[in-house]
């Protein structure tokens, strides 16, 4: 039994120590939080590029819309104005090279035409360069002087934008040091954009001629990186949201698992050392039984000098009689119905019981009574936890002391006891142990008092707490469930069905 009382039973939340076969346990909360930052990462820097590529086009698109616009409606007004037969374009009158092949058309209403439109281009708002070709890509008009007459060849945007039937064709980029025709008049700040604007022939079946626009629009820059710093914003906001909810889901969730890991690990050791203990218990029942019957008949006929020797043995028999019935208890399945308890009567009941040995080792008790709402748990199983908190108190202060209990109610819903000796106090280690089943810091001691208080208090939605400090005392708090009406008729309405 010696041996029985001095095996170490390992915690069941102590990590199991590597060997053959060991894997290290997989740590949900940090890989989640690695893949989920990452793939939250890479959603939102996607999200954020397309969004910002979305506004920079259908914005650019817009404006270079709106410029081919104006560029054609000068053009049809001028050749109104000017008074030509609208069966001609402005198109038709931007190459000097090609007036002799409209002679129906006034030579000087042509040229003023073609001044006054070219005009409004070059005063056109923002605007770096401008360029018009003319069929076969020479350069009949520009901004820059010294492009005019200049042919472009192997341009593939110039000349896809001769055979193409839309509106405008646009692209924006820097500056493209090999292109003849990029000699901008000034240095844009950000970039440009580059558009080309056919001109028509009448039927608008082809395009005859080319007006070619390069501007740097700076109060759409400045809308484009105000909608920048918004898109990014908004993409980094939510997707913090979206990790810290994500993180505290999972964390949660991680607990809980951890939580009911530990659980299973205990209810695991509690099954385990159950069977061991049940076997051996009830295995010393009887032989213990007859060893005090044994003794009680020979103290009878004992001498004097025998008598103590026998009452030794009696006394040994009994605390492992005790021992043995504590044992059992622990192990008991317990029952998850409750009762409406008085704590206060309880605590009455269990000090009065507790008289004779409160006077034995000199131990002032301090209670105050005070009325506080029923509680959720079982008479029992109360009267147990007060027994065994009372015994752990009294045994730690043998040469007296004081014994203080209070009992408020610090919430509506909430009952708490607390229970205060001047004992000589635990270590932190002996803390950190103290609600393990089988430890024990008293000689002799079994070890299950405090894990059965633990597991009571825990199966009636309570729970306890334990301070100390060596040679000042102990305190320890039992925190309660208050029992409303309505629970405790609908538990024992489903007791009776």
């Amino acid at each position: 039994m010696q041996i029985l009382e001095q095996q170490k039973v390992p915690a069941p939340d102590a990590p199991a120590a590597p060997g053959k076969g060991w894997r290290p346990q997989f740590n949900l909360l940090r890989w989640f939080s690695l893949a989920s930052f990452f793939i939250i990462a890479a959603v939102a820097l996607g999200l954020g590029y397309i969004s910002t590529r979305f506004v920079v086009d259908e914005s650019i698109e817009r404006d270079s819309m709106l410029t081919a616009q104006f560029i054609q409606a000068i053009g049809e007004a001028e050749i109104r104005h000017a008074g030509i037969n609208t069966r001609h374009t402005m198109g038709e009158m931007l190459d000097p090279r090609m007036d002799h092949s409209y002679p129906d058309v006034d030579s000087a209403s042509r040229a003023g035409a073609r001044i006054e439109f070219l005009d409004h281009v070059e005063h056109l708002p923002d605007i770096l360069l401008a360029n018009v070709y003319a069929l076969d890509r020479t350069v009949v008009w520009s901004t820059n002087p010294e492009l005019i007459g200049a042919r472009i060849d192997d341009d593939d945007e110039l000349d896809e934008s001769f055979e193409m039937k839309s509106l405008v064709s646009t692209s924006y980029h820097e500056i493209d040091e090999e292109r003849p025709e990029q000699r901008l008049l000034r240095e844009p700040e950000y970039l440009f954009i580059e558009n080309y604007i056919p001109m028509f022939n009448a039927d608008k079946s082809k395009v005859i001629a080319m007006v070619e626009i390069y501007k740097e629009p700076a109060d759409l820059v400045e809308r484009i990186q105000r909608g920048f710093k918004s898109i990014w914003l908004a993409t980094l906001i939510g997707g913090a949201a979206i990790y810290l909810g994500l993180f505290w889901i999972v964390r949660r969730a991680a607990m809980l698992l951890q939580t009911q890991q530990k659980q299973l690990i205990a209810n695991e050791t509690f099954v385990a050392l159950g069977e061991m203990s049940s076997a051996v218990a009830h295995s010393l029942r009887n032989p213990l039984a007859n060893i005090r019957s044994s003794a009680e008949l020979a103290q009878e006929i004992a001498s004097q000098s025998a008598q103590k020797n026998i009452g030794d043995i009696i006394n040994q028999v009994d605390r492992m009689s005790r021992w043995v019935r504590e044992l059992l208890v622990s192990l008991r399945p317990m029952n998850d119905d409750f009762e409406t308890v008085d704590l206060q009567l309880a605590i009455e009941d269990a000090l009065s019981a507790f008289d004779p040995l409160i006077k034995r080792s000199n131990v002032e008790v301090r209670f105050s009574p005070k009325s506080v709402p029923p509680i959720v748990s079982q008479q029992v199983l109360l009267t147990q936890i007060l027994n065994s908190l009372f015994a752990n108190a009294l045994e730690a202060m043998p040469k007296g002391g004081v014994l203080t209990i209070e009992i408020d109610s610090p919430a509506p819903d909430a009952v708490r006891m607390a229970l205060t000796d001047t004992g000589k106090g635990m270590s932190r280690q002996q803390q950190q142990m103290v609600f393990k089943p089988f430890f024990t810091t008293k000689q002799g001691g079994l070890g299950v008092g405090l894990s059965l208080v633990k597991r009571i208090m825990e199966r009636f939605a309570g729970s306890v707490e334990l301070t100390s400090q060596e040679q000042e005392g102990t305190r320890v708090c039992l925190n309660f469930k208050v029992a409303t009406g309505g629970e405790y008729g609908a538990q024992h309405s489903a007791g009776r069905g």
